[in-house]
């Protein structure tokens, strides 16, 4: 069974009216990071192979998740696990999600993404209307005014 056969990805997509750079951008830049996933304060160097953290206060609570970067292809995908304590699981290898952010075209940049490791339909569901809800934000962002 591939990952996208399995009913546990929470997945979401957003069709963005801007170059596919200025998308990639939005993705890997910490600034532009912070500014579509709610505050957010992300460090990597975006090689494969390297830690991944996420830092900042989600609903009153502070947090400070982690993961790998497992793929990288500039301007077409990012792919990383994620782990985070708030979940209440313990730090196993079984409690990361894999994150995948597919880009195609180039202009519209049409944006995909898949979070695998969800332990039931609700887990799914959440996930899902999550990361719609981070998509759409990036789209405001990127498709409102660019300043560099």
């Amino acid at each position: 069974m591939t990952t996208a056969d399995r009913d546990d990805v929470a997945r979401a997509s957003t069709t963005i009216d801007a170059p596919n750079p200025r998308v990639w951008s939005a993705l890997v830049d910490p600034e532009q990071i912070a500014r579509w996933m709610v505050g957010t304060t992300v460090d990597t160097d975006w090689r494969e192979g390297s830690t991944i953290t996420w830092k900042g206060e989600w609903q009153g609570t502070a947090y400070e998740d982690k993961g790998t970067v497992l793929q990288v292809d500039e301007g077409r995908l990012l792919q990383y696990t994620h782990y985070s304590p708030l979940s209440g699981q313990p730090d196993v290898p079984e409690s990361y999600h894999t994150v995948t952010i597919e880009l195609t075209g180039s202009m519209p940049t049409r944006v995909t993404l898949g979070q695998d490791g969800n332990g039931s339909r609700e887990m799914r569901d959440h996930s899902a209307a999550f990361w719609q809800s981070m998509l759409d934000t990036l789209t405001q962002q990127v498709e409102g005014p660019h300043d560099g």
